[in-house]
């Protein structure tokens, strides 16, 4: 009974609400290992984590979201990653709003999941007074701060360059026509390059490299007691990463496909070039849109039940 009525849901969703559900549950997923790796250490005071523990949270956090998601969304969990996609014509863009909203709608939940489960800690670690920065500072929990000796423009060129690291390397990894993995191994790839990232640029600021995974944990903790402090800390900080990060995105989108994707060897003359870019659109597009077969084989899994 249970599945049936599921199998009537499911008919009943148009494709885009299935995506923007899957992206919904795998930015909670992030979201919850991430920062929750993130909250361990600052509320034990570094006796139950490290800084390694936490970059380890993030990656884990990003490979999990993409075994969740992968088959119908393509996990992007990030709006830069949405973004990227679009610009290079790998997601129409009446998309990218769904996407971007679903998101944030998961981030948000899993800031707020998060947050009662750690409420009695947060109280033992800080008396029950909220504080943004500082000894006692838990804001940095949910969303990033720069270190003090941080400039504005330094950070923000750290954001780029973070996003556009990540972006260009997803797009590395789901390449067909380029050494990538199979398509089970991807996430832990992908996974793992979001650790090397936080292992070699965490210092300055944290490395969101995803508007979301800042923007919405920043909005949650500004209505959970930490007021409006949370935008105007560190010289307004909340708005590098809403920026920075997008253009990172495309940055590193544009510098794997000019650098990589165009040079392919040509084997078959100009037709094959145009062969393998097609196909390289065709699979980026599979990583967001079911194919007719595979809702076909959905069905037929559907009518055997």
């Amino acid at each position: 009974m249970v599945m049936m009525n599921c199998n009537k849901i499911k008919g009943r969703l148009p494709p885009l609400a299935r995506e923007a559900l899957a992206e919904f549950i795998a930015t909670f997923i992030l979201l919850i290992f991430g920062d929750g790796s993130v909250a361990q250490y600052v509320l034990s005071k570094g006796t139950k984590g490290t800084f390694f523990s936490v970059n380890f949270g993030w990656g884990v956090g990003v490979t999990l979201g993409c075994y969740w998601a992968a088959g119908i969304s393509g996990a992007h969990m990030n709006p830069a990653v949405t973004l990227a996609f679009a610009v290079t014509r790998r997601l129409p863009w009446k998309k990218v709003p769904v996407y971007i909203l679903a998101q944030m709608g998961g981030a948000f939940i899993a800031s707020a999941v998060l947050y009662g489960v750690y409420y009695d800690a947060l109280n033992a670690f800080d008396g029950g007074v909220r504080q943004v920065l500082g000894p006692q500072g838990t804001a940095g929990i949910w969303a990033t701060y720069p270190s003090d000796f941080l400039s504005t423009g330094a950070g923000f060129a750290d954001q780029v360059l973070g996003t556009a690291l990540l972006v260009g390397s997803v797009f590395a990894i789901v390449d067909k026509f380029n050494v990538g993995p199979d398509k089970t191994i991807a996430p832990v790839l992908i996974g793992l390059v979001v650790f090397v990232i936080g292992a070699t640029f965490g210092f300055n600021c944290g490395y969101a490299i995803n508007p979301a995974r800042d923007l919405a944990p920043r909005i949650f903790t500004a209505m959970a007691g930490w007021g409006s402090e949370v935008f105007t800390a560190a010289n307004s900080w909340a708005w590098v990463p809403v920026i920075a990060c997008p253009i990172g995105g495309i940055i590193g989108a544009y510098t794997y496909i000019l650098f990589i994707e165009l040079h392919y060897p040509k084997q078959g003359g100009e037709e094959e070039d145009d062969e393998v870019e097609n196909g390289n659109n065709e699979q980026q597009r599979r990583l967001v849109d079911p194919t007719p077969e595979q809702e076909g084989k959905e069905k037929r899994s559907e009518s055997s039940m």
